[in-house]
């Protein structure tokens, strides 16, 4: 089984102990938050395949990986990078740091381990168009042969997505939009060109509605990936989560409401002020990331990546 960790929350960035823990248990136990019983996932062969990761910071996690490297188990790394400013994303790691994490993962594991996520795109007044192309292309040329793929998606507005972000624009002076499809496609596509140009394909997670030509659906739990960095087989079947999602089956072991990036998009967390106190109440030393704090109800089965 190859283990996701986490699109519901960012482990690299703020539970890199409790993992390194886990690790060497070999076991970790994760709360269902759509009902059901707790079940324990595998760390370690035979049981663990492999791993994906996804973060915004991933120099607190360089040791973890070097543990995951010495159990010759295969890992990626989807390093989000997106620049924005500080009124939509509170506390993230800056943008050039970012690149030069990317950079050194790159240099260490070699580039097939590196995935950019350039996603959520959102369109605000402090972000239009023309600022997602500037940046884009800024970021894409930094960060070109450190990487061949890029994934992007539209914001999914979800009700506590629209309620956060209502409230971030009202706290700092902007507007936001959700624009119509025929927008989107035309972003969508002028960042697609971008990237081939820099050498990196850009793929689209989970929007099938939003059909471009020249990118293909993504596969952020990419057993293909892993078989190229290990150098055999990692076999899983595609077993997406909602329409559109290409995902091969995978175990996350995290925990949502406990990410305090702080991002006014995010849809793992319901309200930024509970995911700071829940990471504040975390224990590295126990066997589970956090309980269950919301219901199947509040979290899409799987959305943008944190």
């Amino acid at each position: 089984m190859i283990v996701s960790a986490s699109y519901r929350s960012d482990i690299p960035a703020f539970y890199g102990a409790w993992f390194r823990r886990r690790l060497a248990e070999g076991t970790v136990r994760v709360a269902n938050p759509y009902g059901g019983r707790p079940y324990e996932v595998a760390l370690r062969a035979p049981g663990c395949d492999g791993f994906v990761f996804w973060t915004r910071n991933l120099a607190p996690f360089r040791a973890a990986l070097a543990e995951v490297a010495g159990l010759c188990l295969p890992f990626a790394v989807h390093i989000t990078i997106t620049g924005y400013p500080r009124a939509l994303e509170a506390s993230v790691t800056d943008a050039d740091r970012s690149v030069a994490q990317m950079r050194w993962l790159a240099e260490t594991y070699g580039p097939r381990a590196t995935v950019w996520r350039y996603d959520p795109v959102l369109l605000t007044s402090l972000t239009p168009p023309a600022w997602h192309r500037e940046t884009f292309a800024r970021l894409a040329e930094a960060l070109s042969g450190a990487t061949d793929e890029v994934v992007l998606s539209f914001a999914q507005i979800y009700a506590k997505t629209r309620t956060n972000l209502t409230r971030a624009a009202q706290r700092h002076g902007f507007t936001w939009t959700d624009p119509p499809n025929g927008a989107k496609q035309a972003l969508l596509g002028e960042l697609a060109g971008i990237a081939a140009g820099q050498g990196m394909t850009a793929t689209l997670c989970s929007q099938p509605d939003l059909p471009v030509s020249g990118l293909a659906p993504a596969r952020c739990i990419d057993a293909q990936r892993l078989s190229d960095i290990a150098g055999r087989p990692v076999g899983a079947k595609t077993k997406g989560n909602r329409p559109g999602c290409l995902c091969a089956e995978s175990r996350d072991i995290g925990a949502y409401d406990t990410c305090p990036h702080g991002c006014t998009y995010c849809y793992a967390v319901r309200r930024p002020e509970l995911a700071k106190k829940n990471h504040r109440a975390h224990a590295p030393d126990v066997p589970m990331l956090y309980p269950p704090t919301g219901t199947a109800a509040e979290f899409p089965a799987k959305g943008e990546h944190p």
